[in-house]
């Protein structure tokens, strides 16, 4: 078996099983090969905030071990809390996005200080993100009057449907500007040109003197069709969504069913 020397993992629905909790038997295999010496990586959409409580729960910041936040958008090294990579979007055109919500009438969030700003605060995939990264939320009235500094990432939230049609609206109105996915059907993510989870993994394992062929990741989501495609031993969860397991190298249980710790066992 070839061997590998780098996992990343995706949390929700990943690392995490559906009640959002991680089962002891993925978290001592997790904290069992970090101990071996193999950096792990936890690559999320979430912000830095969102991410840090599942990390200290795999006491990341005792080994060399990575937070990619905003899908790869802030890259965290634990141990010392030293940001090596942030890239952000520019003022000018994040208030283009915050008129595209006006326009298109679609809800929308991002974080400052700790906190969710959002538009419409009681909307219920707002709350969403709010339980999912333990942050509270701002409601604001103007986005783009509240957005005066260069935020990591966007999300826009609505009904799959709504955004399944918006999608390849946002992406030809910012193309070449700015990255535009869907990380759940009721999330539309907005971040910077050039960020999504591969392309930030590729970033961090170069600094590191490895490449893709060392890396197993492992994913669910939308998101991290590029990840698990990019990876030398690609591995989606059996919850993951079709598109996510047809780039797959290799199917593992569900999240429900300790997935994580059974690739970690089979490639490790």
């Amino acid at each position: 078996m070839r061997e590998y020397g780098f996992l990343a993992l995706d949390i929700d629905g990943t690392v995490t099983n559906s009640k959002k909790e991680i089962t002891p038997g993925v978290r001592s295999e997790i904290k069992r090969i970090q101990e071996a010496g193999v950096p792990v990586a936890l690559v999320s959409g979430r912000p830095t905030k969102g991410i840090e409580h599942v990390a200290a729960e795999l006491d990341f910041d005792k080994y060399e071990s990575y937070i990619l936040a905003f899908n790869g958008g802030k890259i965290i090294e634990c141990k010392s809390g030293k940001v090596v990579y942030n890239q952000t979007i520019p003022v000018s055109l994040a208030k283009e996005v915050c008129q595209a919500a006006v326009e298109y009438n679609v809800p929308i969030v991002t974080y400052k200080n700790d906190e969710i700003i959002a538009t419409e605060p009681d909307n219920k995939y707002t709350k969403i993100e709010a339980y999912v990264t333990h942050m509270n939320i701002r409601g604001v009235h103007s986005m783009e009057e509240e957005v005066d500094f260069a935020p990591d990432k966007f999300l826009f939230v609505d009904e799959p449907e709504r955004l399944e049609e918006l999608l390849p609206i946002m992406q030809k109105r910012f193309e070449d500007r700015l990255n535009i996915f869907r990380s759940e059907p009721f999330f539309m993510e907005i971040v910077p040109m050039g960020i999504d989870k591969a392309k930030s993994l590729d970033r961090l394992l170069d600094k590191l003197g490895m490449n893709s062929t060392n890396l197993v990741a492992c994913g669910d989501g939308f998101n991290d069709v590029s990840m698990v495609n990019f990876a030398g031993m690609g591995v989606a969860m059996a919850n993951a969504c079709a598109e996510t397991k047809a780039v797959a190298n290799y199917i593992a249980p569900s999240c429900d069913e300790d997935g994580v710790a059974d690739a970690i066992k089979k490639f490790f």
